[in-house]
């Protein structure tokens, strides 16, 4: 068994496309018209056929008070890897990125949070 598929709420399928892909780098995989909304997932461009993450609309009213309670508590709602989150976080931050935490070193593992426009708090990490 392995991870197929992971998924963000957003708030707008289009902007989180545009962030997700010209901002983050992640590229489009599948994006097919749902009814309203569309079937739209990404993949890192390093791992084309790897897990993919569905930018799922937030249009459930459970969504926004449990986004709401993550963001006003800081919690991520889920964590990408890179290779450096000092360099990625100087990267993002010069793209326009706000970041609620700065780079972070917890024993062997370094993180920083940053919003990603779409009503999620986003952590990435990487291990010394």
């Amino acid at each position: 068994m392995k991870i197929h598929l992971a998924s963000v709420f957003v708030d707008d399928q289009a902007e989180a496309q545009r962030f997700y892909t010209e901002v983050l780098g992640f590229r489009t995989k599948n994006d097919v018209p749902v009814g309203d909304d569309r079937w739209l997932t990404v993949v890192s461009p390093t791992e084309p056929d790897g897990t993919e993450l569905l930018l799922e609309p937030s249009g459930h009213p459970a969504v926004k008070p449990f986004r709401d309670a993550l963001v006003a508590d800081g919690i991520p709602y889920t964590s990408f890897a890179v290779e450096d989150v000092h360099a990625e976080f100087a990267r993002l931050q010069g793209l326009g990125v706000r970041f609620t935490q700065e780079p972070v070193e917890m024993g062997p593992v370094t993180v920083a949070v940053f919003d990603d426009t779409c009503g999620n708090l986003i952590q990435i990490a990487h291990s010394a």
